[in-house]
């Protein structure tokens, strides 16, 4: 397990850290702005990225080009759902979302405007969509970037961290401990249970609120109905 850890660390130290982290960035807004994280998820290249971390500075800057990578590719988002609307959703890509998620990524903003926003950036698929739907409706961008700007921030320290944390754990056991390998796949683990269970609670409070605007929906168009009509 040492041998393999030492390989994929080794490969990653060795990527030109400039490099490594324009790439991070770029990834980060790509995934972000063109539905790409259906594909590639954000968080598994930040997280890979991170291990090749070995200093602050290049934490920090791992951090940096994460939260600029990701607003920049969220107002790429932003834009195209201004710009395109409904034809986004009829894209090859926008047809792997799926109407269902559209239709409450949809709702959930026009309800809940900012919190969704900032609840999005947590949220798979959803973080790569809520952008695009923002753009469609009235939202104004600054009021777009003032709840997913906090939301980016805290987003990458929590990647970078896990896996910067993880990988300097594995340098400093594996010359002492012959189980350095294990103790880095169960830091790695715990933390992405940890996250996952985050994501889930997040979920469910998108699902419920969803749930509630359409019984809310639904009860007012009863309410709106005359007598006459509800006997017919």
């Amino acid at each position: 397990m040492n041998e393999v850890l030492d390989a994929i660390l080794t490969w990653v130290e060795g990527i030109d850290p400039v490099l490594r982290i324009l790439v991070t960035g770029l990834a980060v807004m790509l995934e972000t702005s063109i539905l790409v994280g259906l594909i590639v998820p954000g968080d598994t290249i930040v997280l890979v990225s991170s291990t090749g971390v070995t200093t602050i500075l290049t934490y920090l800057f791992t951090v940096l080009a994460a939260v600029l990578g990701a607003l920049v590719g969220e107002s790429i988002g932003f834009a195209l759902g201004r710009l395109f609307g409904p034809r986004l959703r009829s894209s090859w890509l926008g047809r792997r979302v799926g109407e269902e998620r559209w239709a409450k990524a949809d709702r959930f903003v026009q309800r809940r405007g900012g919190i969704a926003v900032f609840i999005s950036r947590f949220l798979p698929v959803f973080h790569s969509v809520i952008p695009l739907t923002a753009g469609t409706t009235a939202m104004r961008y600054r009021t777009f970037m003032i709840w997913t700007t906090p939301a980016c921030i805290l987003w990458a320290f929590l990647y970078v961290s896990i896996g910067s944390g993880a990988a300097e754990t594995y340098r400093e056991l594996q010359n002492t401990f012959s189980s350095a390998g294990w103790v880095f796949i169960a830091i790695v683990v715990v933390s992405i249970v940890l996250v996952a269970v985050i994501k889930r609670v997040l979920h469910r409070f998108a699902d419920s609120q969803d749930a509630l605007d359409t019984v809310e929906t639904q009860t007012a168009a009863e309410d709106m109905t005359s007598p006459e009509q509800r006997q017919n």
